[in-house]
C-alpha cells in the first residue's frame, strides 16, 4: 500500500485483480517476462480494464491528478489565443485535432474562445482512444455548448488520413506513452522487463536489447558529456518519430503544439537521475512502485524534449519555437485573459481563485516550468507564439 493513500475500495480492487491476472497470463505466455513498455500499454490501455479504458474517474480534485485544462479556463483561452492565428491564416476549411480530449475541458473552452476571436475551425475532432472518456467528453460538451458549437465535434478512431490541413494539440499525451526502459551492464544496452516472482508478483527482469532500442540508446549516449555510467537506468521513446508521423497523418499545412512535463535531452539523462523518471499517481500522490494497483493508477515518464524536436523535424515540419508553460502562456496573453475573468468574477473569493490558478499555471515551484511547450509548423507562421522566453538553445 503507498503511504498516506487508503486501500482501493472493494469493488477496485477486484478490477486491479483482473488486470494483473491478464498481464500474468501474457507474461507467462511470453515465455516469463514482457518488455516494460507492453507491461505499461496493459497496465493503460488494455480494453476495458486498463487505467484509460476502464470507468475510473481519474482528472481533477476527485481524481488521480489534475491537468491544465481542468485546473483554469484560462490556460485553454490562452493556448487558444496562440493557436488562433494559425487557424485564420489557413482559412474556414481548418481542422482543430486535440490529442486525448481528457475530461472535455480544453474542447469546451477552446471552442468558445474561438468562436469570439472570429477563427472557428470546420471541424473540431477528438482522437481518444477511451471509450468511457469520450462517452464523458460527448456528455459534457453536449451539455456545455450551443447547438452550432457542438455540431463541429467529432470523434476520430485514429488520424486524419486524408489531406487536410489545421493544427494538432497534444496536452499530457506524450508522458502516457509506453515507454521502453533500459539499464547499462558492463557496458552493454539491456532491455528492462517484468517478470513474476515465486508469488506472482511482478518484478524487474532484464534481457539484451534488440538492434533498434541499443542503437537508440548509443546514439543519445554520444550527444551527452559523458557515457552513461554502469547501472544506469533510464528511459527512451523508440517509437516517437513513427507515432509523431502517425498522428499528423494526412496534414499538409498547419502548427503542431504539445504541453509536456520533461527535460531537454542533457537534463533528462542527468548521471544523478540513473533511474530514470518513471512514476505512478493514484489519489494526487505520486509513488515509485509503478506495479502497485495496475489498472487504478496512471504511469507517466517524463519527456525528453529534444527527442520530440527531432521527431517533428524528422516528420517535415519546421520546428516553431521551445519554452516552458509560464513563458509561453504570459507571452500569449494570460495576464489579458486574467483582467477581464478578474472583472467578471462574482465576489473577492472568486477573483483570488483566479489568482491562485494562475500562480499554479505559471510559478517555476508549480506547472511553470516543469511543464514545456514545443511547438512545429508547415506553411503557417506559429514561431511569434514562443516569442517570450525561447528555449530552443538548450534542446
Amino acid at each position: 500500500m503507498m503511504p498516506g493513500i487508503p486501500e482501493p475500495e472493494a469493488d477496485a480492487q477486484a478490477h486491479s485483480a483482473r488486470l494483473r491476472q491478464l498481464i500474468q497470463e501474457q507474461i507467462i505466455a511470453a515465455g516469463g517476462a514482457i518488455p516494460f513498455w507492453k507491461f505499461m500499454e496493459l497496465a493503460l490501455y488494455a480494453p476495458g480494464l486498463g487505467y484509460y479504458s476502464a470507468g475510473a474517474h481519474k482528472f481533477g480534485a476527485g481524481g488521480d491528478f489534475v491537468t491544465a485544462p481542468e485546473l483554469s479556463p484560462l490556460f485553454s483561452a490562452t493556448v487558444t489565443d496562440a493557436l488562433a492565428p494559425v487557424l485564420k491564416q489557413l482559412g474556414i476549411d481548418a481542422v482543430f485535432f486535440e490529442l486525448g480530449g481528457g475530461s472535455g475541458a480544453f474542447a469546451h473552452a477552446c471552442l468558445e474562445a474561438l468562436r469570439d476571436l472570429d477563427a472557428l475551425p470546420a471541424r473540431y475532432a477528438i482522437l481518444e482512444p477511451s471509450a468511457d472518456l469520450r462517452t464523458r467528453q460527448r456528455a459534457r460538451l453536449e451539455a456545455a455548448l450551443d447547438a452550432d458549437l457542438f455540431a463541429r465535434v467529432e470523434w476520430l478512431d485514429g488520424p486524419i488520413q486524408e489531406p487536410w490541413q489545421g493544427v494538432v494539440f497534444a496536452n499530457e499525451v506524450i508522458d502516457a506513452l509506453p515507454a521502453s526502459r533500459f539499464v547499462i551492464r558492463q557496458g552493454q544496452v539491456l532491455e528492462e522487463g517484468v517478470a513474476l516472482d515465486g508469488e506472482g508478483r511482478f518484478v524487474r527482469s532484464e534481457q539484451p536489447a534488440d538492434a533498434m532500442l541499443a542503437a537508440e540508446v548509443r546514439r543519445i549516449e554520444g550527444q551527452l558529456d559523458a557515457p552513461f555510467a554502469d547501472g544506469y537506468r533510464s528511459e527512451v521513446l523508440v517509437q516517437l518519430p513513427y507515432w509523431v508521423q502517425a498522428v499528423v497523418g494526412g496534414l499538409q499545412r498547419g502548427a503542431l503544439l504539445f504541453i509536456d512535463y520533461g527535460h531537454p535531452r542533457s537534463e533528462y539523462y542527468l548521471p544523478e537521475r540513473d533511474d530514470g523518471t518513471l512514476r505512478a499517481y493514484r489519489q494526487h500522490r505520486m509513488t515509485a512502485d509503478v506495479f502497485a494497483w495496475p489498472g487504478l493508477q496512471d504511469i507517466t515518464a517524463s519527456v525528453d524534449f529534444t527527442a520530440l524536436a527531432e521527431a517533428g523535424v524528422g516528420a517535415g515540419f519546421e520546428f516553431a519555437g521551445y519554452c516552458t508553460q509560464a513563458s509561453f502562456l504570459l507571452g500569449n496573453g494570460l495576464a489579458q485573459r486574467l483582467a477581464p475573468a478578474e472583472a467578471g468574477a462574482a465576489n473577492d473569493a472568486a477573483r483570488h481563485a483566479l489568482r491562485q490558478q494562475v500562480k499554479r499555471l505559471t510559478l517555476p515551484s508549480e506547472m511553470g516550468e516543469r511543464f514545456q511547450c514545443l511547438g512545429f509548423q508547415r506553411g503557417v507562421e506559429f514561431e511569434p507564439a514562443f516569442a517570450l522566453g525561447d528555449l530552443s538553445h538548450r534542446l
